[in-house]
C-alpha cells in the first residue's frame, strides 16, 4: 500500500456529520420561555420605561426653574437674577467712573459737571446729541487739540495708550460716569464726612430737546462756568503773604513728566520774589504750578496759581515774594502732582 492509499478517509469517516458552529447543549435547546418568566419581563420593562420618564420629567422641571430664576419671570421686573447681576457690575463700573472723575476730571470741570477751567459736561442737550460713548472716548484717548482743531485746547491725552495715566478698563469706567443717569444711584463715601452718600448720574434718559432748540456744535468752546479757576477748597483765593520789599530771588525750575513733579520739595527765598521756570514734558497734557497754603500732605487754599498749558513746552512764571513757612506746589488740572515748598 502506498503513501496516497493510506491517507485516504474510511467509509465511516466521510459519512459523520459535521458539528454545528453554534450548539449549545440539549437542556438549553430545549427550555423555553413559561408565562412567569414573560409577566416579570414586561413588569420590569414597565418600571424601567417608568423611571425613565420620571428622569426626563424631573430634569426638564430643572431646566424650566433655574431659567425662570435665570432669566426672571416674563413680565415681572427684577425677577432675573442674570439681569441683577449685570446692573450690579454697572454700579460698580459707574462707582469705579466717579471716582476717577473726581480725581481727575472734577478740578476743570466741576464736581457735577458744571463747568469751570474746562467746558460744561452735565448740559442734557450736550449729553444727548454730543457726548456720547464714541466722541468721549476719542477725545480722552487722543486729547483735545486734535479733536476740535484747537492747539490750544487744555484737554489733554488721559489713555495710556498715547502717554496718559489711565489704561482702557479706566477710560470705559469714566465714560460710563459721564453718561450716567439720573436713575443709576452709588454709594460713594463723602471726603469731608466720612460717611456714605447717594450719587445718581447726571444724564435725564427722558429729555427731549424743543423743537426750536439750536443743534449742539461739535466742539462747544463757549460752555464754560463763569469763574474759570474755582479754588480748590471751594472760595476765591485769598491773598498772597507777600513781602515785597526783600529784592528779587533766584531762578528754580521743575519739571512735569508722565503726570507727576520731577520734585517732591522745593526751597525757595523768603520775602523775595522769583522766577520758576516749569517744563511741561507730557505731550498733549495740561498742566500748571500753583501755590497753596498747607503742606503736600494737607492742600489748603490756592494763594497763587500760573498759566496752565499743554505739553511739550516750557513758560517762566514769575512768582512773588513768599513769608516764611512750608506752602505746597500743585497741579491745578492734576492735584496729585503736589510737593512741598519751603520758604525760609
Amino acid at each position: 500500500m502506498n503513501d496516497e492509499q493510506r491517507n485516504l478517509p474510511t467509509p465511516a469517516e466521510k459519512l459523520t456529520p459535521p458539528t454545528p458552529r453554534l450548539s449549545s447543549p440539549a437542556p438549553i435547546q430545549t427550555h423555553g420561555l413559561t408565562a412567569e418568566r414573560v409577566a416579570k419581563i414586561v413588569s420590569q420593562s414597565g418600571s424601567a420605561r417608568m423611571t425613565a420618564l420620571l428622569g426626563i420629567a424631573v430634569v426638564t422641571l430643572f431646566v424650566l426653574v433655574y431659567a425662570f430664576y435665570d432669566q426672571g419671570l416674563p413680565g415681572v421686573v427684577g425677577s432675573s437674577r442674570m439681569e441683577a447681576a449685570r446692573e450690579e457690575i454697572y454700579l460698580d463700573t459707574v462707582k469705579r467712573g466717579y471716582n476717577l472723575y473726581e480725581a481727575n476730571c472734577a478740578r476743570c470741570h466741576g464736581e457735577q459737571g458744571q463747568g469751570g477751567i474746562g467746558p460744561v459736561l452735565n448740559d442734557q442737550g450736550k449729553l444727548l446729541a454730543h457726548l456720547s460713548p464714541a466722541y468721549l472716548h476719542n477725545v480722552l484717548t487722543v486729547g483735545g487739540r486734535y479733536i476740535c482743531g484747537d492747539a490750544n485746547s487744555l484737554m489733554g491725552v488721559w489713555a495710556d495708550s498715547n502717554g496718559g495715566p489711565l489704561n482702557y478698563r479706566e477710560i470705559e469706567e469714566l465714560i460710563a460716569w459721564i453718561r450716567a443717569t439720573k436713575d443709576d444711584v452709588i454709594k460713594v463715601q463723602d471726603p469731608a464726612t466720612g460717611e456714605m452718600v447717594e450719587v445718581t448720574g447726571w444724564r435725564d434718559a427722558a429729555y427731549v430737546p424743543a423743537a426750536d432748540a439750536t443743534p449742539v456744535p461739535a466742539c462747544w468752546k463757549d460752555a464754560f462756568a463763569v469763574s474759570p479757576s474755582p479754588s480748590p477748597s471751594g472760595g476765591e483765593p485769598t491773598p498772597m503773604p507777600t513781602d515785597t520789599g526783600g529784592g528779587t530771588g533766584g531762578s528754580y525750575t521743575i519739571v512735569a513728566m508722565g503726570v507727576k513733579f520731577d520734585l517732591t520739595s522745593l526751597e525757595v527765598e523768603a520775602n523775595k520774589a522769583f522766577s520758576l521756570i516749569f517744563d511741561n514734558q507730557d505731550a498733549g497734557i495740561p498742566h500748571n504750578v500753583a501755590i497753596h497754603e498747607g503742606t503736600a500732605s494737607a492742600v489748603g487754599k490756592e494763594l497763587w496759581q500760573g498759566a496752565i498749558f499743554p505739553g511739550i513746552a516750557t513758560q517762566t512764571y514769575s512768582v512773588p515774594s513768599l513769608a516764611a513757612g512750608t506752602y505746597s506746589f500743585i497741579c491745578t488740572v492734576h492735584p496729585n502732582m503736589v510737593g512741598d515748598l519751603v520758604v525760609k
